[in-house]
């Protein structure tokens, strides 16, 4: 398909493209977080311990938050969709390595390759299916292709080790490597080409940071994702300490409540961004409370994490899609390079935090570690009334 004249006059969603780009997310999340899943096989495999198998998913991580932004806005002036392609062929190329590789040194170096590969990815994705379809769909379309990231989660993950325990790792690792080679046909034929951003085009990386409303977001961004990390990475002792040990349950919940957030933002994002994120946010700081105070009660406990998880599974849409309002669709590539570093650097302080709190105070603190940047987060949303949460969203 060559590059679509028609894409933003029309009100239909392109779905084969926009689930192509789903699928492209629900690869590159799980190629990110498989190895944690395969930890015991994976060091028989390559003859090291545990933990260094669990440093392969760092790697990753570190390699996406380095190679994001500078990669990105080298990459600008190139047509969009090769640059696409060439990520998922890279992926193809890492997982296929690390298949293969009997060599821990290897298997690391493919790692960090194949998260330079996964930052480029997800640098790439929100913008392009912005660009796919008119302004008025734009929530929707973003919502269907992070729904990639929910999948991969809640069934993906569970599945690759549910399949590695039958057939073996390496043939797991393999899967993926299958799945990023049918990608690159499947966009190929089905997501439509853009240009590049001419070099006397192109905003340089500071002022579209300066965009009103960017900075705003990413703020958010960060607050969002400190405070979910710090209560999410230790939900295990979190549960344990509320004397309700079935930690498995627990996920289960948060996950499919989860889904059920991604479906409601999904209705909700493209006439009503500003009221749904006010509300998820809402929603997500009242469970915390209730954590802190009731987790005793497994009712309340599953409860509260079921209300956490729908408003958590609203987030990153509403975010990304409130974002690309702000920068507009053709500096979001950059833009949402610049999330996906704040992103990464969320998750971090989260979990550095929580872990701190966990072995200070103990694991009933935890809630009370969410709830300041949960708050925080509502009212900077509450008063961004003018830029990057607009009372009328703007018609770009």
């Amino acid at each position: 398909m060559t590059l679509a004249s028609t894409a933003n006059t029309t009100s239909r969603l392109p779905l084969p493209g926009l689930l192509a780009l789903a699928t492209a997310a629900f690869t590159a999340v799980m190629t990110e977080l498989l190895p944690a899943g395969l930890l015991p096989q994976m060091s028989r495999a390559l003859d090291v311990s545990a933990a260094r198998v669990g440093f392969l998913v760092t790697l990753y991580a570190v390699a996406s938050f380095l190679a994001a932004i500078p990669l990105t806005a080298a990459l600008r002036g190139l047509p969009r969709r090769p640059v696409l392609l060439g990520a998922l062929a890279g992926l193809a190329l890492c997982d296929a390595v690390i298949a293969l590789s009997s060599s821990y040194p290897l298997t690391a170096a493919a790692r960090l390759v194949a998260g330079v590969m996964g930052g480029t990815l997800w640098a790439m994705l929100v913008g392009y299916a912005a660009r796919m379809v008119p302004a008025e769909r734009r929530g929707s379309a973003i919502a269907i292709v992070l729904a990639g990231i929910t999948v991969a989660l809640c069934l993906g993950i569970p599945a690759g080790s549910a399949l590695a325990g039958l057939l073996g790792w390496r043939a797991a690792v393999a899967v993926l490597a299958v799945l990023a080679v049918v990608l690159v046909a499947w966009v190929r034929w089905k997501v439509p080409g853009f240009p590049g951003e001419p070099a006397a085009e192109r905003v340089p990386l500071r002022r579209i940071a300066a965009l009103p409303g960017v900075s705003t977001v990413l703020s958010i961004t960060l607050l969002l994702l400190l405070g979910h990390q710090a209560m999410y990475t230790y939900l295990a002792p979190f549960a344990d300490s509320a004397g309700f040990g079935r930690t498995s349950l627990v996920l289960l919940v948060f996950g499919c409540a989860t889904v059920a957030g991604i479906w409601l933002v999904g209705v909700l994002v493209d006439r009503h961004l500003r009221r749904t994120l006010l509300a998820a946010l809402a929603l997500l700081a009242a469970a915390m409370p209730a954590l802190g105070l009731w987790a005793g009660s497994p009712a309340v406990l599953l409860g509260a994490v079921a209300v956490w998880g729908v408003a958590y599974g609203q987030a990153p849409t509403l975010l990304q899609t409130a974002l690309v309002d702000a920068s507009g669709p053709a500096n979001a590539d950059v833009a949402t390079s610049m999330q996906t570093t704040v992103f990464n650097a969320g998750i971090a302080a989260g979990s550095l935090t929580g872990g701190l709190v966990l072995d200070g105070a103990g694991a009933t603190a935890l809630p009370w570690t969410t709830l300041p940047p949960a708050v925080a987060a509502l009212a900077i949303v509450a008063a961004a009334r003018r830029h990057a949460f607009p009372l009328r969203r703007p018609a770009l």
